[in-house]
């Protein structure tokens, strides 16, 4: 990746060279890497090692090794009698099971198959493993709206010994909504009591629930869920529900949320803010955000890293550079580091404010603190620059996105392309095209219309 030099940074003009950015020769001795950001969401990561676990889980009951090609009980039965009495160990019938239940056998099949294999193998005793098997089995058949085959298998493992536990829950949620049965992974919930699934079970058919339904069947689910078998919603269940009203825009529900989650007696987290701020900013609403940032001060939240970045942005975006700035000293002193994400959201903001000097100026500041910029930030720099008439330096900065094997972007390859354009330098103008292409920065259909509709602005291409 290419470096500005001291010029371009001080704004004269013209610019001399641009050199490649040179690699450290002593690694050793540069500064320690900052510390990780601190983050105020500590679930996050139990929640995924707990997700991986459960999908190996997953995985292992739905792809043993292949045994049967086809579901035909007659056929199970036979290659079963084959093998009786042989060197089998105790666990290898569970694999015959699950071989003949991916073959595409019926639920009922299923089952026969395990009394057939129990009578066969007077050694082998169903645990709730074995039952897992039929119970994933029966909730991964494509037949919405019917639950008769998944609750008689329920029933069938309270009756032998095993009733069904979280984790039993859990396997049968989360494969019903792997079939796309949300619905039905709901109603299982709310007609078996038997079946207890615990918090995360519980926010993860919330969030599946609130990513595929409306908001009136999620509402729907969590208050039944409360009346007949007492599960409250948690910090979690209402973060997803307030990031599933923010992403569709709906800033005035997440509020109402915010505050039946208060009313409830659970305090909010940063998290919960970052993505209310986020909202704001999706909807145009970026000064909004100091406010959700100083509501977060008032209740003794401690802001982490997201927060001050989507703070910074909102600002920068809203044309309060000033005040954003004065937040690189407050995530300083609060110990986090401005990254390249607080930087680009700055510059963009310079930008757009035309102080494309101040921008190149914090660019250099960027770099001096090792924060190396990426393709945004040279983007954003490249629109900025030719809409502040800089040609000369748009195309500087142009060649050292190209030594850094940088893509275009579209507002800032059509930006730049129209004002080589206007300046007549067409040439220019064509080998940006060439370069778009073969970089892939932009689709053909994208890169073509953009060059024609600054090909008429061109004089030389005016009637």
């Amino acid at each position: 990746m290419g470096k500005f030099p001291p010029s371009m940074r001080s704004a004269p003009l013209p610019l001399t060279f641009l050199k490649p950015r040179p690699s450290p020769s002593n690694p050793t001795s540069s500064s320690p890497a900052p510390e990780a950001p601190k983050t105020c969401w500590t679930l996050q990561k139990k929640k995924k090692e707990k997700k991986k676990k459960l999908n190996e889980e997953v995985k292992t009951v739905r792809s043993p090794p292949p045994i049967f090609l086809s579901p035909s009980l007659p056929d199970a039965t036979a290659v079963v009698n084959s093998i009786a009495g042989s060197s089998f160990r105790a666990a290898d019938p569970q694999i015959l099971l699950q071989s003949f239940c991916n073959a595409g056998a019926s639920p009922a099949d299923s089952l026969s198959l395990l009394r057939h294999i129990s009578l066969r193998f007077p050694s082998f005793s169903p645990d709730r493993s074995t039952y897992h098997i039929l119970l994933v089995h029966a909730c991964l058949q494509p037949t919405p709206g019917d639950l008769s085959a998944v609750s008689t298998f329920i029933d069938l493992m309270s009756s032998s010994g095993f009733p069904p536990d979280s984790s039993s829950a859990d396997l049968a949620v989360r494969a019903l909504c792997s079939s796309s049965r949300e619905d039905d992974a709901a109603d299982l919930l709310l007609r078996n009591l038997s079946l207890h699934p615990d918090p995360f079970t519980y926010n993860f058919l919330v969030r599946r629930l609130a990513g595929t339904r409306s908001l009136s069947t999620v509402y729907s689910f969590v208050n039944e869920l409360r009346e007949v078998a007492n599960i409250l919603p948690d910090r979690i269940t209402y973060t997803i529900l307030i990031d599933s009203v923010c992403r569709n825009r709906n800033l005035r529900e997440a509020t109402h949320l915010l505050g039946v989650l208060k009313h409830s007696g659970i305090k909010p987290d940063c998290y919960l803010y970052n993505n209310i701020m986020k909202a704001y900013c999706m909807l145009d609403q970026c000064g909004e955000v100091m406010e959700v940032y100083n509501k977060m001060r008032d209740e003794d939240i401690v802001p982490d890293l997201v927060t001050y970045n989507t703070l910074v942005y909102g600002l920068s975006k809203s044309g309060m550079i000033e005040q954003a700035k004065k937040f690189l000293s407050v995530m300083a002193d609060t110990g986090y580091f401005p990254d390249i994400v607080t930087y680009t959201s700055l510059i963009s903001g310079m930008c757009r404010k035309g102080d494309t000097s101040g921008a190149l100026m914090l660019l250099g500041e960027m770099e001096e603190r090792g924060c190396s910029p990426n393709e945004c930030t040279y983007n954003a720099l490249l629109m900025g620059l030719c809409k502040a008439g800089c040609l000369d330096k748009a195309i500087e900065l142009y060649r050292v996105m190209i030594q850094g094997g940088m893509k275009l972007e579209s507002p800032a390859y059509a930006t730049f392309l129209r004002s080589l354009c206007r300046s007549n330098r067409i040439a220019e103008a064509y080998d940006v095209f060439d370069y778009a292409r073969e970089s892939k920065s932009l689709a053909d259909v994208v890169a073509y219309s953009a060059l024609e509709n600054s090909l008429k602005g061109s004089k030389k291409f005016r009637v």
